[in-house]
Protein backbone atom coordinates (compact mmCIF):
# COMPACT_ATOMS: atom_id res chain seq x y z
CA UNK A 1 0.00 0.00 0.00
CA UNK A 2 2.56 2.57 1.23
CA UNK A 3 4.17 3.17 -2.04
CA UNK A 4 4.26 6.77 -1.80
CA UNK A 5 5.87 7.61 1.67
CA UNK A 6 5.81 11.20 2.48
CA UNK A 7 8.82 12.69 3.84
CA UNK A 8 8.46 16.44 3.91
CA UNK A 9 5.21 18.00 4.01
CA UNK A 10 4.90 22.07 3.95
CA UNK A 11 1.59 23.55 4.08
CA UNK A 12 1.45 27.75 3.60
CA UNK A 13 5.16 28.30 4.93
CA UNK A 14 5.72 31.87 5.64
CA UNK A 15 8.85 33.37 7.33
CA UNK A 16 9.02 37.23 8.31
CA UNK A 17 12.06 39.21 9.05
CA UNK A 18 12.45 42.42 11.02
CA UNK A 19 14.83 44.08 9.63
CA UNK A 20 16.00 47.71 10.85
CA UNK A 21 11.97 49.33 10.69
CA UNK A 22 10.99 47.03 7.67
CA UNK A 23 9.56 43.69 7.96
CA UNK A 24 11.05 41.27 5.13
CA UNK A 25 8.71 38.78 3.93
CA UNK A 26 11.22 35.99 2.99
CA UNK A 27 8.66 33.02 2.15
CA UNK A 28 5.19 34.01 0.98
CA UNK A 29 2.89 30.84 1.50
CA UNK A 30 4.79 27.88 0.26
CA UNK A 31 3.70 24.60 0.00
CA UNK A 32 4.58 21.41 -1.64
CA UNK A 33 5.31 17.60 -0.51
CA UNK A 34 7.99 15.43 -1.26
CA UNK A 35 7.89 11.53 -1.28
CA UNK A 36 10.44 8.97 -0.67
CA UNK A 37 13.12 8.45 -3.07
CA UNK A 38 12.38 11.58 -5.02
CA UNK A 39 15.61 13.43 -6.23
CA UNK A 40 14.79 17.05 -5.62
CA UNK A 41 16.32 20.37 -6.90
CA UNK A 42 14.99 23.92 -5.31
CA UNK A 43 16.32 26.62 -7.52
CA UNK A 44 15.52 30.42 -7.50
CA UNK A 45 18.51 33.34 -7.77
CA UNK A 46 19.78 35.49 -4.93
CA UNK A 47 17.54 36.56 -2.86
CA UNK A 48 14.24 34.91 -3.84
CA UNK A 49 13.82 33.08 -0.49
CA UNK A 50 16.05 29.61 -1.17
CA UNK A 51 17.87 29.68 1.38
CA UNK A 52 15.18 30.67 3.92
CA UNK A 53 13.36 27.79 2.77
CA UNK A 54 16.96 25.52 3.20
CA UNK A 55 16.72 26.84 6.75
CA UNK A 56 13.37 25.99 7.41
CA UNK A 57 13.42 22.73 5.50
CA UNK A 58 17.17 21.39 7.76
CA UNK A 59 15.05 22.28 10.74
CA UNK A 60 17.80 25.23 11.26
CA UNK A 61 14.90 27.81 11.95
CA UNK A 62 11.13 27.92 12.47
CA UNK A 63 8.56 29.40 10.10
CA UNK A 64 6.61 32.39 11.14
CA UNK A 65 3.58 30.62 10.09
CA UNK A 66 2.39 27.66 8.29
CA UNK A 67 2.73 23.47 9.44
CA UNK A 68 6.21 21.63 8.26
CA UNK A 69 6.17 17.93 8.89
CA UNK A 70 9.56 16.08 8.60
CA UNK A 71 8.91 12.28 8.21
CA UNK A 72 5.29 12.62 9.82
CA UNK A 73 6.35 14.47 12.71
CA UNK A 74 5.27 18.54 13.24
CA UNK A 75 8.42 20.77 13.72
CA UNK A 76 6.61 23.78 14.57
CA UNK A 77 5.50 22.32 18.26
CA UNK A 78 8.56 21.42 19.00
CA UNK A 79 11.37 23.24 21.23
CA UNK A 80 14.57 23.46 19.92
CA UNK A 81 16.22 20.48 21.74
CA UNK A 82 13.83 18.30 20.42
CA UNK A 83 14.74 20.19 16.74
CA UNK A 84 18.51 19.63 17.10
CA UNK A 85 17.74 15.73 18.19
CA UNK A 86 15.22 15.45 14.87
CA UNK A 87 17.89 17.03 12.91
CA UNK A 88 20.62 14.74 13.65
CA UNK A 89 18.40 11.60 13.22
CA UNK A 90 16.53 12.55 10.11
CA UNK A 91 18.65 14.94 8.00
CA UNK A 92 22.41 14.18 6.43
CA UNK A 93 23.83 17.58 5.68
CA UNK A 94 25.92 18.28 2.59
CA UNK A 95 26.94 21.73 2.42
CA UNK A 96 29.20 23.56 -0.31
CA UNK A 97 31.89 24.33 1.91
CA UNK A 98 32.02 20.95 3.24
CA UNK A 99 32.38 22.01 7.04
CA UNK A 100 34.75 19.46 8.00
CA UNK A 101 37.22 19.76 10.94
CA UNK A 102 40.78 20.34 9.38
CA UNK A 103 43.10 18.56 11.42
CA UNK A 104 40.29 15.42 11.45
CA UNK A 105 40.51 12.16 9.67
CA UNK A 106 38.23 11.09 7.75
CA UNK A 107 36.39 8.41 9.81
CA UNK A 108 36.71 10.96 12.85
CA UNK A 109 34.76 13.71 10.56
CA UNK A 110 32.03 10.71 9.22
CA UNK A 111 31.45 9.53 13.17
CA UNK A 112 30.55 12.87 14.25
CA UNK A 113 26.88 12.75 13.75
CA UNK A 114 27.37 9.73 15.90
CA UNK A 115 28.67 11.11 18.73
CA UNK A 116 25.25 12.84 19.74
CA UNK A 117 23.69 9.13 19.80
CA UNK A 118 24.43 7.16 23.44
CA UNK A 119 23.35 4.30 21.69
CA UNK A 120 26.21 3.82 19.56
CA UNK A 121 29.09 2.28 21.00
CA UNK A 122 32.44 3.68 19.33
CA UNK A 123 33.09 0.25 17.72
CA UNK A 124 29.72 0.72 15.99
CA UNK A 125 30.51 4.15 14.98
CA UNK A 126 33.63 3.59 13.49
CA UNK A 127 32.26 0.26 11.59
CA UNK A 128 29.43 2.67 10.22
CA UNK A 129 31.96 5.68 9.67
CA UNK A 130 34.29 2.83 7.53
CA UNK A 131 31.55 1.54 5.72
CA UNK A 132 30.16 4.93 4.97
CA UNK A 133 33.40 6.11 3.61
CA UNK A 134 34.23 2.69 1.81
CA UNK A 135 30.59 3.68 -0.12
CA UNK A 136 31.86 7.14 -1.51
CA UNK A 137 34.76 5.27 -3.01
CA UNK A 138 36.95 6.45 -0.02
CA UNK A 139 38.33 2.79 1.71
CA UNK A 140 41.50 4.05 1.46
CA UNK A 141 41.62 7.31 2.35
CA UNK A 142 40.24 6.20 6.26
CA UNK A 143 42.82 8.21 8.08
CA UNK A 144 43.88 11.03 5.75
CA UNK A 145 43.23 14.36 7.23
CA UNK A 146 40.44 16.87 5.65
CA UNK A 147 43.83 19.06 4.86
CA UNK A 148 45.39 16.24 2.91
CA UNK A 149 42.62 15.79 0.67
CA UNK A 150 41.36 17.38 -2.94
CA UNK A 151 37.85 19.22 -2.47
CA UNK A 152 36.05 16.42 -4.46
CA UNK A 153 37.35 14.12 -1.77
CA UNK A 154 36.68 16.41 1.06
CA UNK A 155 32.88 17.00 -0.26
CA UNK A 156 32.89 12.97 -0.33
CA UNK A 157 33.31 13.05 3.51
CA UNK A 158 31.22 14.91 4.01
CA UNK A 159 28.32 12.64 1.49
CA UNK A 160 29.49 9.70 3.97
CA UNK A 161 28.97 12.18 6.96
CA UNK A 162 25.79 13.09 5.66
CA UNK A 163 24.92 8.87 5.08
CA UNK A 164 26.53 7.68 8.83
CA UNK A 165 23.35 8.62 10.42
CA UNK A 166 21.09 6.45 7.93
CA UNK A 167 18.85 9.67 7.56
CA UNK A 168 15.33 10.20 5.84
CA UNK A 169 16.65 13.12 4.04
CA UNK A 170 19.47 14.22 1.99
CA UNK A 171 20.16 17.89 2.45
CA UNK A 172 22.86 19.15 0.05
CA UNK A 173 23.47 23.05 -0.47
CA UNK A 174 25.32 24.01 -3.27
CA UNK A 175 26.95 20.80 -2.74
CA UNK A 176 29.19 21.01 -6.31
CA UNK A 177 29.58 25.04 -6.13
CA UNK A 178 33.04 25.21 -5.01
CA UNK A 179 34.15 21.85 -7.85
CA UNK A 180 35.44 22.28 -10.86
CA UNK A 181 33.06 20.25 -13.74
CA UNK A 182 34.96 17.42 -13.61
CA UNK A 183 34.61 16.78 -9.73
CA UNK A 184 31.21 18.21 -9.99
CA UNK A 185 29.70 15.37 -12.19
CA UNK A 186 31.92 12.99 -9.78
CA UNK A 187 29.59 14.33 -7.31
CA UNK A 188 26.42 14.43 -9.16
CA UNK A 189 27.17 10.50 -10.36
CA UNK A 190 27.53 9.65 -6.84
CA UNK A 191 24.07 11.42 -5.54
CA UNK A 192 22.49 9.75 -8.79
CA UNK A 193 23.79 6.07 -7.81
CA UNK A 194 22.33 7.02 -4.18
CA UNK A 195 18.73 8.45 -5.38
CA UNK A 196 18.61 5.32 -7.61
CA UNK A 197 19.86 1.97 -5.59
CA UNK A 198 19.42 3.45 -1.88
CA UNK A 199 16.18 5.18 -3.11
CA UNK A 200 17.16 8.17 -1.36
CA UNK A 201 15.47 11.27 -0.67
CA UNK A 202 17.59 13.71 -2.06
CA UNK A 203 16.99 17.76 -1.84
CA UNK A 204 19.88 19.93 -3.84
CA UNK A 205 19.38 23.81 -3.32
CA UNK A 206 21.20 25.34 -6.10
CA UNK A 207 21.01 27.67 -8.35
CA UNK A 208 22.76 26.16 -11.09
CA UNK A 209 20.12 25.85 -13.63
CA UNK A 210 21.70 22.87 -15.65
CA UNK A 211 21.44 20.21 -12.48
CA UNK A 212 17.78 20.53 -13.10
CA UNK A 213 18.22 17.95 -16.00
CA UNK A 214 20.29 15.19 -13.48
CA UNK A 215 17.19 15.18 -11.01
CA UNK A 216 13.45 14.03 -10.52
CA UNK A 217 11.66 17.26 -9.77
CA UNK A 218 12.15 20.46 -9.98
CA UNK A 219 10.87 23.02 -7.84
CA UNK A 220 12.01 26.95 -8.52
CA UNK A 221 11.23 29.84 -6.00
CA UNK A 222 10.77 33.11 -6.43
CA UNK A 223 10.27 36.29 -4.87
CA UNK A 224 9.38 33.89 -1.88
CA UNK A 225 6.68 31.74 -3.20
CA UNK A 226 7.15 28.74 -5.91
CA UNK A 227 6.87 29.41 -8.84
CA UNK A 228 7.12 26.11 -11.03
CA UNK A 229 6.78 22.83 -9.76
CA UNK A 230 7.80 19.95 -12.64
CA UNK A 231 8.86 16.80 -12.89
CA UNK A 232 11.49 15.63 -15.24
CA UNK A 233 10.70 12.90 -17.60
CA UNK A 234 13.83 12.78 -19.18
CA UNK A 235 16.51 12.49 -16.28
CA UNK A 236 20.01 12.83 -17.62
CA UNK A 237 23.15 10.55 -16.78
CA UNK A 238 25.56 12.44 -14.60
CA UNK A 239 27.85 9.26 -15.27
CA UNK A 240 27.45 9.74 -19.37
CA UNK A 241 28.32 13.47 -19.07
CA UNK A 242 31.45 12.58 -16.84
CA UNK A 243 32.98 10.25 -19.17
CA UNK A 244 32.73 12.58 -22.40
CA UNK A 245 34.67 14.93 -20.49
CA UNK A 246 37.98 14.58 -21.44
CA UNK A 247 40.55 13.08 -19.29
CA UNK A 248 42.87 15.52 -16.79
CA UNK A 249 46.51 15.49 -17.46
CA UNK A 250 48.32 13.30 -14.63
Amino acid sequence: MDQKKEIIRLEDIKRDYIVGEETVHALRGVSFTIYQGEFVTIMGTSGSGKSTLLNVLGCLDTPTAGEYYLDGVSVKKMGKNDRATLRNRKIGFIFQSYNLLPKTTAVENVELPLMYNPAISSKERYERATKALKDVGLGDRLSHKSNQMSGGQQQRVAIARALVNEPVIILADEATGNLDTRTSFEILTLMQKMHQDERRTIIFVTHNPELAHFCSRNIVIQDGRIKSDTYNKEIRSAREVLESLPKEEE
